[in-house]
């Protein structure tokens, strides 16, 4: 049953450029089906997470982080009575905006276009939806709903100034009211992102042989799961106790954050989906406890598995390798294919950063590697 502070497919502020409805599929479902058939979706299958995409299969990509991230939002959506659709859709787009390299993409690229604008992933993945994905013949991007572009700027929160430049250009002619929360199905999507990677790290981490069960026994979440496991389990294998003890953070993690948003939705008893958007606060949220667990949860991983020796090793020599593209195709554009070559002609120096940032961030990890040793094979040999 819809709740009356879901957000309505058929109530929806519409589109930048006016479609005709779909025959068979709601407004919501038409933006997730569109995202997934765009090429910047199929490209987050070879893509960093933590691990860079070729260094083992078991590893998450963006691509499988995403899909999980979509499976969270759509069940705490239909918990809450929200627009499931919608919730989908904004997590199936929420990293379609992130560098080759994970976070050591964004940063070498936000160091680089620092004179220009910067990069922000989130606002790339606005850029890349309105208008660097190119295959309708009567408009750029995939001419999302007002609804699923509001959620993929703002998922976590207001965009507070200054806005990033690459997402300011876009609201100028179709504002996003970037100063309010977002949708609860939009919020949902975040608080799925903040659950996946939480849970899928530890197991990454594990398999990475970065650290072991006995290390996480100290840690709120863990520790009682295992414990738990152990009581029900007695001397089950160790790979099955792994998967039984994080499955039971995963859904702890998930019953939280959906108890906690009962409530406030009680409490604050929205009208429709404008009313949410008002309220000073979020209406999806961990519970103090568990926001306090979770972030011991983070504080361990910053330090065992995002800043492990080994991942820095290779955060070092990937984000040469975004710096190295970026400079040579920013110095030599003919460099670039044709196609990009031709925007680059008519560009300013800012409106020629900004595409080789773009051209740059839409890179594969393995495509960034292979064009790094074919174009500059003196550095690839350092």
């Amino acid at each position: 049953m819809r709740a009356p502070h879901a957000t309505d497919p058929a109530a929806s502020r519409g589109r930048l450029w006016p479609e005709p409805l779909s025959t068979f599929r709601t407004e919501f479902q038409r933006d997730r089906d569109r995202i997934i058939h765009s090429s910047a979706f199929r490209r987050l299958k070879h893509k960093t997470q933590v691990f860079v995409e070729h260094e083992g299969d078991y590893y998450r990509t963006r691509l499988t982080h995403t899909i999980e991230v979509a499976q969270v939002a759509r069940t705490i959506a239909g918990a809450l009575g929200l627009d499931i659709d919608l919730a989908e859709a904004v997590a199936l787009a929420h990293d379609l905006g992130h560098a080759p390299f994970g976070h050591t993409g964004e940063d070498a690229l936000a160091e680089l276009m620092a004179p220009w604008g910067g990069f922000d992933h989130n606002a790339q993945a606005v850029r890349i939806v309105t208008g660097l994905e190119r295959h309708y013949a009567e408009f750029d991007g995939l001419n999302l709903t007002w609804e699923t572009l509001e959620g993929i700027a703002k998922h976590n929160g207001p965009v507070a100034a200054p806005v990033p430049a690459a997402l300011a250009r876009y609201v100028a002619r179709h504002d996003l009211e970037l100063d309010t929360h977002a949708s609860a199905e939009a919020q949902a999507a975040a608080i799925a992102d903040d659950i996946a990677y939480n849970h899928h790290d530890l197991h990454d981490g594990l398999r990475a042989g970065l650290f072991v069960e006995a290390e996480l026994e100290g840690l709120p979440l863990v520790g009682a799961a295992l414990a738990e496991v152990d009581r029900r389990y007695p001397g089950l294998a160790p790979m099955r106790r792994r998967h039984e003890a994080l499955r039971r953070v995963f859904g702890a993690m998930v019953e939280d954050a959906i108890a906690v948003a009962r409530a406030r939705l009680r409490a604050a008893a929205p009208a429709s989906a404008a009313a949410v958007r008002a309220l000073p606060a979020p209406v999806i949220a961990f519970s103090p406890a568990m926001g306090a667990a979770v972030a011991t949860h983070r504080a361990f991983l910053f330090g065992r598995l995002y800043r492990a020796a080994p991942v820095m090793a290779e955060r070092a020599r990937v984000g040469q390798v975004v710096r190295d593209l970026f400079t040579l195709y920013l110095e030599a554009p003919h460099r670039l294919p044709a196609d990009w070559q031709a925007d680059v002609a008519v560009a300013d120096g800012p409106g020629r950063a900004r595409l080789v940032a773009d051209y740059v961030a839409g890179m594969t990890d393995r495509f960034a590697l292979l064009e790094h040793a074919r174009l500059l094979p003196a550095a690839a040999a350092r």
